[in-house]
């Protein structure tokens, strides 16, 4: 006997609500018929202190995303979609950022690797507790052999957070993170060129719209289980146009067929009208990455004795970007002067 198979789809009519006609629908649309964040209100107020703060300091800012977003299987959530991503590429460059003399706000995956923590966290060969040691006195300290790299992390660290230069906000799902990128991005729209996007979440392409996910816990006895996915919104076009339109905008791509990632990443700058493509391969995202504008196109790598002395990809990335937001900095200054 074939296995039943459980099937959640959306009515013909709600369909039509939804579709613009190429099987996506507008991001105007999915604000209006999902439920904003629980906590978009204080999301919304602590960004707004920092961007107020850093706008009287006239500094630069990075608006950082990183990690992954879930997507929700049912509208009380047991079950969820999630990717491999862990954060790694966001978390290191929000430190490269700082020390390029930027504010960091880094809007990360709950429970993702976050900027100096990710120094002792998310390895698979030691726990954070692995660095300590308790002393004959009874006293805990940190193991000699790490101390050095461990103060000068902290010391960083501290640094960052003391001078009010790194906030942290977080997401989980991908209407939660939807919802603040709008929101956050209006919010950071006062400081116009002088922020950049740097949109390194691992943002997912496809989702279940709550009109279509079952309420409860899906269950198993039910037999086969058939998920019909839409596509997610493209939301770089409002993002690009509207909501930060005086920004440096970078975004991502990943591709694991190499004859693809530069057309498709020149594809990407086309469709949206954005001004950088961080494009690389999924096998070495962290030894090569080519840089794409609508001028130029740079491949950054790191050489077999950069590998073996530990140097992060992101450490040459950064200032790659830096000098790209000189230039955008400077073209808006001349823009203003000529009008």
């Amino acid at each position: 006997m074939e296995p039943i198979q459980q099937t959640y789809q959306m009515p013909t009519a709600d369909q039509q609500l939804l579709d613009n006609g190429q099987g996506v629908i507008d991001p105007d649309v999915f604000f209006e018929l999902n439920t904003p964040p629980s906590n978009l209100a204080d999301f919304e107020s602590k960004l707004t202190a920092f961007v107020d703060y850093h706008q009287e300091k006239n500094t630069r800012l990075v608006f950082i995303t990183s990690g992954g977003t879930t997507v929700p299987l049912e509208n009380q959530t047991v079950r969820f979609i999630d990717n491999f991503s862990n954060g790694h590429r966001g978390a290191c460059s929000a430190e490269y950022f700082l020390d390029a003399g930027y504010a960091v706000v880094f809007m990360h995956r709950q429970f993702s690797l976050q900027p100096f923590h990710r120094h002792y966290t998310h390895n698979a060969s030691m726990g954070f507790l692995d660095y300590l040691v308790q002393k004959d006195d009874d006293t805990i300290a940190v193991d000699s052999q790490y101390g050095n790299k461990m103060k000068d992390v902290l010391s960083k660290y501290r640094a960052a957070t003391e001078s009010n230069r790194l906030l942290f906000l977080d997401f989980v799902a991908l209407s939660d993170y939807l919802f603040k990128l709008k929101s956050g991005t209006r919010i950071l729209a006062r400081l116009q060129e002088r922020v950049m996007y740097y949109l390194a979440a691992a943002v997912s392409d496809f989702f279940i719209p709550s009109q279509k996910m079952h309420e409860h816990k899906i269950q198993s006895a039910g037999g086969a289980l058939t998920l019909t996915l839409d596509q997610v919104p493209k939301f770089l076009t409002p993002l690009v146009s509207v909501w930060a339109s005086k920004g440096l905008i970078v975004s991502f791509k990943l591709e694991t067929d190499d004859n693809l990632l530069v057309p498709k990443a020149r594809q990407a700058l086309t469709r949206y009208g954005h001004q950088v493509v961080v494009a690389n391969m999924l096998h070495t995202r962290k030894q090569t990455v080519t840089v794409i504008t609508q001028t130029s196109q740079q491949v950054i790598s790191l050489s077999q004795e950069d590998l073996a002395n530990h140097v992060e990809i992101e450490d040459r990335i950064i200032p790659q970007l830096v000098r790209i937001h000189d230039g955008w900095i400077s073209s808006d200054a001349t823009k203003a002067c000529q009008q």
